[in-house]
């Protein structure tokens, strides 16, 4: 069982207020650059063409405060949760981009992060997901309220020898339990996906916290899940991404759903795919692979079948995170620099920016439409440390300065206390 937790105050993730604490203490990283989307002045060269033709962005702001790289990040209502390879999670506030609180707890980094109404999940190194409340006891506070797998099913199923599977020689764990570090969660339906480097998809309901399923996904380790209507797509180091659905099972006269494959993507061959996205009308799906490319499929009709639309070398490097808003993809890579790109006809990607400022590979991006201009806030991850914001345009390159202008203007805002600001212009 995992020792108690400090708690730490913070509102509800779906809280409207604003009001956060002003005192500060031993672990609040230095006054982060704040902005207000009514403040916003113009105009403002934010936006500016690089050598390359493309377009080339400035942050909006700099978050440092992690003691470790930054690895997985999760928008929750008004706040933004950021983790890190040192254990540590921050919440952020919106929009004056605070440090709220902090919490965290386990035996090796935190790896995923994904929230249920009122619960925060983080996937671990230690092979375990921990389940976090958000508590209106007293203060509102993350309080450590259980662990994957529960006490419940342990017990429940421990005594069976039919339950455990062979992870190594002369070593056996439970099916419900991962043999390796989790490497990534989604959330579908009512269902928690866990994917893991021993190769294994499990099925987790959000009710109960009851594992439904052990799923021998893949050859190698599993780097990426994400669901939509009703398919879930696991990526892997295998080159593969494959495609899983729920099906009727009849078992013992008993009827259940359970996950069984439906296709398989195709990648480069012996090259890992890092990371997978899908379209909200689940017809596009798109991978991030380490040799650089980006791959994007098609999903033909109503058929469960995929074809390959689009191969694009997009790095130097890895590809190690993709995000999408609407026609827009967003890829991370391990050369340090953040590709934009727009999806055109039959599938097609066409590149429109390059993001360069962070100090290490970029390990996670997370995208939030915004009511100001025609664009999106971008929010990305590094091994600097350091977490990022940005603003992407929807516009055209091709469209006047002007129009850039009200659409960047949120990066004109300077805070008056310069030396206090951690923008990097």
């Amino acid at each position: 069982m995992d020792p108690p937790v400090t708690e730490a105050a913070t509102p509800l993730l779906h809280s409207t207020s604003s009001e956060s604490s002003s005192d500060a203490d031993d672990h609040t990283p230095p006054s982060s650059y704040r902005f207000n989307f009514k403040d916003v002045k113009f105009p403002c060269d934010f936006l500016n063409k690089s050598l390359s033709g493309y377009s080339s962005y400035r942050p909006l702001a700099v978050l440092p405060g992690h003691i470790g790289s930054v690895s997985c990040l999760a928008l929750c209502g008004e706040f933004i949760l950021s983790a890190s390879q040192g254990k540590d999670i921050i919440v952020w506030q919106q929009p004056d981009l605070r440090v709220f609180t902090r919490f965290g707890h386990g035996e090796g980094s935190v790896k995923a992060v994904v929230a249920v109404g009122n619960r925060v999940f983080t996937a671990h190194q230690d092979g375990k997901i921990r389940v976090w409340k958000v508590s209106r006891r007293s203060e509102n506070n993350f309080r450590l309220v259980n662990t994957l797998p529960t006490a419940k099913d342990y017990l429940g199923k421990f005594m069976k020898q039919s339950n455990y599977v062979q992870t190594r020689r002369h070593h056996k764990i439970l099916w419900i339990e991962h043999a390796d570090t989790i490497s990534c969660l989604a959330v579908h339906n009512g269902l928690i996906y866990s994917g893991s480097w021993d190769k294994t998809l499990k099925v987790w309901r959000v009710s109960d916290l009851k594992c439904l399923e052990s799923i021998k996904a893949h050859d190698d380790a599993i780097n990426g899940v994400v669901a939509c209507n009703g398919i879930v797509y696991s990526a892997s180091a295998d080159g593969k991404i494959k495609a899983w659905g729920r099906r009727k099972k009849q078992e013992e006269q008993v009827e259940e759903e359970m996950h069984s494959l439906l296709g398989i993507l195709e990648g480069h061959k012996d090259v890992s795919i890092n990371s997978v996205v899908v379209s909200n009308d689940g017809k596009w799906v798109f991978g991030g692979i380490s040799d650089g490319f980006l791959m994007g499929w098609e999903k033909i009709g109503e058929t469960m079948s995929w074809k390959v639309v689009c191969e694009k070398k997009a790095h130097k490097m890895a590809v190690l995170c993709v995000c999408l808003m609407g026609e827009f993809l967003c890829s991370g890579s391990a050369d340090k620099s953040i590709g934009i790109w727009r999806r055109e006809a039959f599938g097609r990607l066409c590149k429109i920016g390059v993001i360069n400022g962070h100090e290490g590979p970029i390990k996670c991006l997370q995208a939030a439409p915004n009511g100001v201009g025609e664009g999106f806030l971008l929010y990305s991850g590094s091994l600097d440390k350091s977490l990022r914001v940005w603003w992407v345009s929807k516009a055209s390159p091709s469209s006047s300065s002007s129009s850039y202008s009200s659409a960047m203007g949120v990066g004109a805002f300077v805070a008056e206390d310069s030396k206090k600001s951690i923008i990097s212009f």
